[in-house]
């Protein structure tokens, strides 16, 4: 067969995949913006490619490859214009650190936010307080500035002039401007998820800047502001994998609408049972939105907030990104499309209807197909008891789709409020398809707390944060044993994030996981909440502050459950980690380390908690899981420790 010919898959292949981070179709929809990165490897770096794409033809031209990967490039209203940040080194009197941009009316000004410090404040608060830090003390770098650039052009020649328009009080996240009611719609963010008041909208009328408007009070996080085609309203994300909208209850993403005159508010996609990962606004009016339901993510069309939405016919499998135009003269539609068995690439249609013919214009990720990728499927099994049934992605070695009796790792996806879904993307997070490809039968189990399965499925973590998702998975684990499909003696478990929180979890629970994969996985809760920056989120998931819910917490606790642990385990964790920070590893290996439990922590150099700043620490990470794997997988825990005890 065609698949035993193809070579097998190294790890330098598929880590040196291509991962399309945002699409940008022109207004006339004869141009696509494709922001892709890749690695650097003589670099030590990724590269963060800014390509110029002709959606008839698909010739594409480099712009930089040193994009911001923090602010979107946008498209000036004509399509002739393109405001976009690289990623530079200057040094200068004052720092200045965009946040935002968006063109105004017309080709000839644009508005940007920033945080500014200029070395004289900065100066003055040293004299005083030299290098002592005061903790909640309010600080310049708490507020930012809008700005507005206008450019002239003359005689092939462009100059700029920088006007001050406002300071604000607070950090603003994106920025649009609305010229139907000239003003400026903005969110706030805070760099600690403390206080939910601290992620609104707001607005700001540019003919008295002094009037700041809050446009939500929903107490979550919004994201991914679009204007609606009529301009009077605008379109946001809730993204609940940060907050909850109600603190009573967890939901998956939804999508709004605010009116820019009355300041109603209304859902989107309110009889859709799933999570709305993305969205684009529709030229002929309404949305596209990205839904997903179970492991697959498709598109869905609604023309008002009061009708129900359609399914669009494409493929089975992952819409991860949509761009379409906003010329009422095209329908055009720009994604990144993927399956577990086809790298994403991006794809053009002229029209929705045409979905399933859509061509892809770029190539970046080939290679994969010319490899003998191992086969996916989805499985689903009943956690007893309470009678959940439970979906996950379930990946077979190269040529041993359907076999029988195969060493089985459990790789637990992060959030929790995420999912694994029918993609494949190459990369150290999402490296499934590697680890089938050296022979492991791979689940990736989306347990309660998951997207897709409704929000009562994600509700269903909250005071159970550990307990309930690792029942889920155990029973998942027992039902390929009791299927014959994995070998009751070669398991082993591992995450990242959340997952690395669960495997820290189940390590405590059973013997029967030979080896363990700890990836940046909170130990101990009460440390955790103090330290990490999403606190709130925690709190959600608790139930409340820790003198609150003493009881969950001693219930859901790692630490006081330790003693149990035989696994040996792999940990790995970045230096400058602040979502899970980096002394949650030292209390597991300290732990392990004094119990004689086989264990080894990895110290990531100048890495936060996504090792997206070099790529060497990715590729060391996974090199170093697949040895683990290697030589604790496939020995029970019982024979590895008498051997050890020989030597």
């Amino acid at each position: 067969s065609l698949a035993q010919i193809l070579p097998k898959l190294t790890i330098d292949e598929f880590l040196n995949s291509t991962y399309y981070s945002s699409l940008s179709l022109s207004p006339n929809g004869q141009y696509l913006l494709v922001h892709s990165m890749r690695p650097a490897w003589e670099s030590n770096r990724y590269d963060n490619t800014l390509w110029l794409y002709k959606t008839q033809g698909g010739q594409k031209k480099l712009i930089t490859n040193q994009l911001s990967r923090s602010i979107t490039p946008k498209w000036s209203p004509s399509g002739n214009w393109i405001a976009f940040f690289e990623e530079t080194v200057m040094i200068d009197i004052a720092s200045e650190i965009p946040l935002a941009i968006t063109w105004a009316d017309g080709d000839s000004s644009l508005y940007y936010v920033s945080i500014s410090l200029s070395k004289e404040e900065n100066n003055s608060s040293e004299s005083e307080w030299k290098d002592v830090i005061r903790y909640r003390q309010r600080k310049l770098t708490d507020s930012s500035t809008i700005y507005r650039i206008d450019i002239s052009r003359k005689k092939r020649k462009v100059s700029v002039k920088k006007i001050t328009i406002v300071d604000i009080d607070f950090l603003t996240a994106e920025l649009l401007f609305v010229p139907v009611e000239n003003k400026l719609v903005f969110t706030s963010l805070s760099t600690i998820v403390e206080n939910k008041d601290a992620f609104e909208i707001y607005s700001i009328d540019l003919r008295n800047v002094s009037l700041l408007s809050r446009l939500t009070n929903n107490q979550a996080l919004e994201r991914n502001l679009q204007l609606s085609i009529d301009g009077k309203h605008v379109f946001f994300i809730v993204d609940s994998s940060i907050l909850s909208e109600d603190k009573n209850v967890n939901t998956q993403n939804r999508l709004y609408s605010i009116n820019l005159i009355n300041g109603k508010i209304e859902r989107w996609g309110k009889d859709f049972g799933g999570s709305i990962r993305g969205y684009t606004i529709r030229s002929q009016g309404g949305v596209y939105m990205l839904g997903q339901l179970g492991i697959n993510v498709e598109i869905y069309l609604q023309q008002s907030s009061s009708k129900y939405s359609i399914l669009q016919r494409g493929w089975t499998g992952t819409y991860h990104q949509i761009s379409s135009s906003l010329s009422t003269e095209s329908s055009a539609i720009a994604l990144v499309y993927s399956s577990v068995e086809r790298p994403e690439e991006v794809y053009f249609v002229n029209h929705i209807d045409q979905l399933c013919l859509a061509k892809a214009i770029t190539s970046e990720n080939q290679l994969l197909t010319q490899r003998n990728l191992p086969r996916a499927k989805s499985y689903k099994w009943i956690n007893n008891e309470d009678d959940r049934t439970i979906e996950g992605v379930l990946h077979y070695p190269p040529g041993k789709f359907e076999c029988k009796n195969l060493p089985l790792l459990v790789l637990i996806h992060g959030g929790p409020i995420d999912a694994s879904l029918n993609m494949l993307q190459a990369n150290w997070y999402s490296w499934a398809p590697l680890a089938a490809t050296q022979g492991w039968l791979v689940l990736e189990p989306n347990y309660r707390g998951s997207t897709g399965y409704g929000d009562a499925f994600i509700n269903e973590l909250r005071f159970q944060l550990l307990s309930r998702p690792g029942r889920d998975i155990l029973a998942g684990v027992d039902r390929l044993i009791a299927d014959g499909i994995a070998d009751l003696n070669k398991l082993a478990v591992g995450g990242y994030s959340y997952g690395g929180y669960l495997t820290n979890w189940l390590i405590t629970q059973t013997t029967r996981f030979n080896a363990a994969l700890s990836g940046a996985g909170p130990t101990e809760h009460i440390s955790f909440w103090g330290r990490t920056d999403l606190p709130a989120s925690l709190v959600d998931l608790m139930g409340g502050f820790p003198w609150e819910v003493p009881e969950i917490l001693y219930n859901e606790s790692i630490i006081y459950k330790l003693g149990k642990v035989q696994t040996p385990t792999h940990i790995i964790t970045g230096t400058r980690d602040i979502r899970v920070p980096f002394d949650q590893s030292f209390i597991l290996e300290r732990s392990l380390h004094y119990m004689n439990v086989p264990v080894k922590l990895l110290l990531i150099p100048n890495e936060g908690h996504s090792i997206d700043i070099n790529p060497w620490h990715g590729k060391i990470k996974v090199r170093e899981e697949m040895k683990w794997l290697e030589k604790y997988g496939q020995i029970p825990i019982n024979r590895a420790t008498e051997k050890t005890s020989i030597k």
